[in-house]
């Protein structure tokens, strides 16, 4: 790998993390339950990416299938949390109701 694409390299994953750290600020400060759940999935995938970029580094094609893995997950991870919040809502409309 030559030494430009190395470089390239570290800084993708500089500002990646750059940009995992404001996430991770969005979700502590998040006014509501979407930002915060929205913010953990964008974090999430962030980690993934950092995680392939290392894997272009190292030359090792397993973690893509760790990454691969990894983002199936969290996307059941997401339908369930929006399964969650429409569940939520439901809810508070059945009782504005009665």
């Amino acid at each position: 790998m030559s030494q430009l694409t190395l470089w390239i390299c570290y800084i993708g994953i500089f500002i990646l993390s750059i940009s995992v750290a404001c996430c991770f600020i969005r979700m502590v400060i998040g006014k509501t339950l979407s930002d915060r759940v929205i913010a953990l999935d964008l974090t999430a995938y962030q980690l993934i990416s950092i995680i392939a970029i290392y894997s272009v580094i190292l030359n090792q094609p397993v973690y893509i299938d760790i990454v691969i893995a990894l983002a199936l997950i969290i996307f059941l991870g997401t339908v369930a949390f929006a399964q969650y919040i429409e569940w939520q809502r439901y809810k508070k409309i059945g009782q504005k109701e009665k």
